[in-house]
């Protein structure tokens, strides 16, 4: 019965990871349309009405602390505006397959944070992992898909830049986040972090709010409701599921398939990888696992 209940949170993660991975393709051909800011903050628009409408629901209690106040501000810059203004103007400005596998190195970056903040012990194949990630990382800023051959493009560059700053920001919501998941509730936290985040998101939105509305096409929307209902309510939940039931390192080697699912559903659709680009994607991967493993 055991073995059935983690075959089924198994392949639970597994469709999570797949649901993000597809995140990538969809914002990269959408925001060929629509400005990469506009469609962040539409996809959070959505997804928190319904998140407090959840929590209401199964009628947890949404008050917290005032002492929490600043680490809750902390959870929604970093959890959902400055990630998602960094990852889809990244994501603009690279393609789906170069964004999925440099985001990965969240991992790389909790890894130096908890041995920097927390005092972790960085044992050796910990930073051999950090090491050929980051070597991974500068591989794939000269491998720029669009032009299939080693090269330099500022925006380009700029894109990989930001996906990596998006990566820092994940890394430390999720520290900041498993400091107060030891006191309250996931989804209230989670719930939190939605409100304040789309909060944060207004000034770079209010002044265009209403075109930006009126002139949303229905792909714009479409991606947006892919993204707010099967990315942000469907990928968390069942993430936090898998949290409950199984070990974190053990789930977080799922995130693994994201860049993997990413890459395939790419070049199904035509994508041509370039053999620098596989080169660096494994280097991140293969970091990314012996850090995770050790």
């Amino acid at each position: 019965m055991l073995m059935n209940k983690n075959i089924l949170i198994g392949l639970l993660l597994v469709l999570v990871s797949l649901v993000w991975a597809g995140s990538f393709i969809v914002v990269d051909v959408v925001t060929k349309e629509m400005d990469p800011i506009d469609l962040g903050f539409l996809r959070f628009l959505v997804a928190t009405p319904l998140m407090i409408l959840l929590v209401v629901l199964q009628r947890k209690p949404l008050t917290l602390p005032k002492k929490e106040l600043p680490w809750l501000i902390v959870l929604g810059l970093t959890g959902v505006t400055l990630l998602y203004l960094f990852q889809f103007l990244g994501i603009h400005y690279t393609n789906a397959p170069t964004a999925s596998v440099l985001i990965n190195t969240n991992v790389i970056f909790i890894a130096i944070l908890s041995g920097v903040f927390l005092h972790e012990t960085l044992t050796r194949k910990r930073i051999a992992g950090i090491v050929l990630s980051f070597l991974g990382v500068f591989v794939i800023m000269f491998s720029d898909l669009s032009k299939q051959e080693m090269t330099f493009d500022n925006l380009f560059f700029i894109g990989v830049i930001l996906m990596l700053l998006s990566a820092v920001c994940w890394a430390l919501y999720s520290l900041v986040g498993k400091r107060l998941l030891r006191t309250y509730d996931e989804f209230v936290i989670t719930t939190y972090a939605f409100g304040l985040g789309t909060l944060f998101y207004l000034p770079f939105v209010f002044l265009h709010l209403g075109p930006m509305l009126q002139q949303t096409s229905l792909n714009g929307w479409l991606a947006v409701l892919y993204l707010a209902l099967t990315c942000s309510l469907f990928g968390y939940l069942g993430w936090y599921y898998g949290l409950k039931h199984i070990d974190a390192s053990k789930a977080a080697v799922f995130l693994n398939f994201i860049p993997l699912f990413t890459i395939l559903m790419s070049f199904f659709l035509g994508t041509t990888l370039t053999w620098f680009f596989l080169l660096g994607a494994g280097l991140i991967i293969y970091g990314v696992y012996l850090t995770q493993r050790t």
